[in-house]
């Protein structure tokens, strides 16, 4: 009995240490907003999508006015010689010239300029929601390395356990040898274990730090210790049951079929404007300057003029040597590739959505299926150790029970962490993923 209950207290300064109040640190939606403000690839998104929003003002531009202004003023010093007589004496003439001009041009009728401002509202759209993807991915990713850390957490605790059970285990059986009771087998195969069990921790530990090194990389520093899952969470089914219905949601809802969608339509704008090449353009043009002289190469009299113009300029092109009507070609295979690539994100979005509600739904299962196999385990682990001590059962029993133990509470968490991440991945396969959802996930945490 003494045994049983050394085992017995390991079990239970391994669950303090894991899940003891005193030690919890952040929680998932703690996480999730550090990574929003400081993950590199996030941010990177949201440059690609200002930048982006600034071909809208500059298509715009093209059907604006636009004014000029230039100046000029200039040192002149010419040296005059008459062949004949006149009334001017000849020798050198030095004045200046000043002058300035204000040019105004409004395209009236420029159908590539218009076509291009269009095309422009689409680009803005599927840069929107290639933003909108990235956000959906921050979600998932932040997820992944979280549960990744807990259940690292997990394997380096049932590593210690089994450790600290095998010790007893091997403390036991020399003691047993040593009075007779038992042959070195047991010492023996009681050694075996613990040496693996060693080997089994360091890789525990370096696999820790390594998933604590993928969050780091997008929250920007370190996340201390991190909430556990709550040991009683209900995992909730995916909302609707239907798989047809989530599929059939990630074919409309998904942001990367959205942006494929205005990728198409940027590439079917494309068309017009190359054809825009083929339409004459009409533009208002005015113009006002002012030129002044402080003499000139025969008299040498200043003189000062003003003028103003305004009129209308209709070009039509003729033949452009097939260059447009190659452009158009070209477009319209550009348009068709667009085509094709929004068929097979449409088809991507809805295998993606498949895949993670199967797993969701197989997940649930796993875990039903792990928890039943704890209780067991539990029981087996009872019973050996009572029949040890009793004589009917030696001690690689026990060494087994424990391990068949260990290895179920690390599978049934990490069939809930996988679950809840494929959750997640599902809702993002359609473009449902919001900051709600991962505030659900965080209510399952222990507090």
């Amino acid at each position: 009995m003494k045994h049983l209950s050394a085992t017995k207290m390991t079990l239970a300064l391994a669950a303090i240490a894991v899940f003891s109040p005193s030690v919890w640190g952040a929680d998932l939606l703690a996480i999730f907003k550090d990574a929003l403000a400081n993950d590199a690839t996030y941010a990177s998104a949201r440059s690609t999508l200002e930048a982006g929003r600034e071909v809208l003002p500059q298509a715009l531009a093209g059907l604006l006015p636009t004014v000029g202004a230039t100046l000029n003023t200039t040192r002149n010093e010419a040296n005059v010689t008459f062949r004949s007589p006149t009334a001017f004496p000849a020798g050198t003439r030095t004045f200046n010239t000043n002058g300035y001009s204000i040019t105004l041009s409004q395209p009236l009728f420029r159908w590539t300029n218009w076509q291009t401002y269009e095309q422009s509202k689409l680009a803005v759209m599927q840069s929107e929601a290639q933003f909108a993807q990235a956000g959906q991915d921050l979600s998932v990713r932040v997820a992944q390395a979280y549960f990744d850390i807990l259940n690292a957490q997990d394997s380096l605790t049932v590593a210690q356990a089994k450790k600290t059970a095998i010790s007893e285990q091997l403390a036991q059986a020399k003691r047993n040898f040593e009075v007779g009771t038992s042959t070195i087998v047991d010492t023996n195969e009681a050694q075996s274990r613990f040496d693996l069990v060693i080997a089994e921790e360091l890789a525990a530990q370096n696999d820790l730090e390594v998933k604590r090194t993928a969050l780091l990389l997008i929250i920007g520093k370190p996340a201390g210790v991190l909430s556990p899952l709550r040991t009683d969470v209900a995992i909730p089914p995916p909302q609707p049951a239907q798989i047809d219905k989530w599929v059939n949601a990630a074919e409309i809802g998904n942001y990367a079929v959205k942006a494929q969608e205005a990728a198409a339509e940027v590439a079917k704008r494309a068309i017009e404007i190359q054809r825009g090449g083929h339409y004459p353009t009409l533009d208002l043009n005015a113009s006002a300057s002012r030129n002044s002289s402080s003499g000139n190469t025969t008299n040498n009299i200043g003189s000062d003029s003003n003028s103003t113009a305004i009129g209308l300029q209709l070009a039509i092109p003729i033949y452009a040597g097939g260059a447009v009507n190659s452009r158009i070609r070209q477009a319209i295979a550009n348009q068709n590739k667009a085509r094709n690539d929004l068929e097979a994100q449409k088809r991507l979005a809805a295998q993606n959505a498949r895949q993670f509600f199967l797993s969701v739904t197989s997940g649930l299962a796993q875990v039903r299926a792990f928890e039943a196999a704890l209780t067991s385990s539990k029981t087996s682990l009872d019973s050996n150790k009572l029949g040890y001590e009793v004589g009917v059962r030696i001690n690689i029993d026990v060494l087994n029970a424990q391990q068949q133990l260990f290895t179920t509470q690390r599978d049934l968490s990490k069939a809930r962490y996988d679950t809840i991440v494929n959750g997640l991945r599902l809702k993002a396969a359609t473009g449902g993923l919001q900051e709600t959802d991962i505030a659900a996930i965080n209510a399952l945490l222990a507090r």
